[in-house]
């Protein structure tokens, strides 16, 4: 992770490759919410590591699928939007409770509040494939961009979606 001024001078640069505390795994997205934390999507170690601004480890969630995607809304907001993707490998494709959705964290303790779009048995094969972009509006609606649209067939061979994938999807209001 770097740290730069408005005009660009690096501050500060922390963290190394690997799987432990302050390590990561292709960092994915980053974001800060409005007391200095930082959240940093650490996708391929299946978690969100959150520092304070200096860089300092505080804690970390779990209980999450390649997270790539990553919102919080200005002002005091209480969750973070995660956009997870789903597995790549044939052998775990069809597990369950693997994603691809978008979970809504809290941010107090990392619990999971809820989750869009899961894929079930029901919803195969859900309709996300690689959640990445998240952002919400001032009502509450949630947009979320793709960017494997072109992928499908290698994620999921043999499966028509249902329906045209969208790169942009609105989705509901998280009240």
């Amino acid at each position: 992770m770097h740290k730069y001024t408005p005009d660009g001078r690096l501050i500060l640069s922390w963290g190394t490759s690997g799987v432990g505390q302050g390590e990561f795994n292709l960092p994915h997205n980053v974001c800060c919410d409005e007391d200095g934390w930082v959240y940093v999507a650490d996708r391929e170690n299946h978690r969100v590591q959150i520092f304070d601004g200096n860089g300092k480890y505080e804690t970390e969630w779990h209980d999450l699928h390649r997270p790539s995607g990553l919102f919080i809304p200005s002002g005091r907001c209480p969750f973070c939007y995660v956009g997870e993707c789903g597995p790549t490998f044939g052998f775990s494709r069809n597990a369950s409770n693997l994603g691809p959705r978008v979970s809504i964290v809290s941010k107090r303790d990392g619990k999971i509040l809820a989750r869009l779009g899961d894929r079930t048995p029901a919803n195969f094969p859900g309709p996300f494939t690689s959640p990445h972009g998240i952002s919400a509006d001032s009502r509450g609606d949630i947009y979320v961009g793709e960017v494997a649209k072109t992928g499908w067939g290698n994620l999921f061979p043999g499966v028509t979606p249902a329906k045209p994938r969208a790169v942009l999807q609105k989705l509901v209001k998280v009240e």
